[in-house]
């Protein structure tokens, strides 16, 4: 009974490590080129930005 369980864990545990390692490299094949042209467009367009806690420093270097 206890040879069964554990074969019954190693089954789980591997079958959950393969959902855990496949799972994010599928996300990532699929909308990892969505992702690049948002960051391409946001640097190019310099949209989506926004400046933290009301700090904005302009390109001269001094707060504004």
């Amino acid at each position: 009974m206890t040879i069964e369980y554990v074969l019954l864990l190693f089954c789980v545990f591997f079958i959950g490590l393969k959902a855990f390692m496949v799972a994010p490299a599928k996300a990532f094949r699929e909308s990892g080129p969505r992702l690049g042209a948002r960051v391409e467009q946001q640097l190019a367009t310099g949209d989506g930005f926004k400046p933290q806690n009301g700090n904005h420093i302009g390109w001269s270097g001094k707060e504004q």
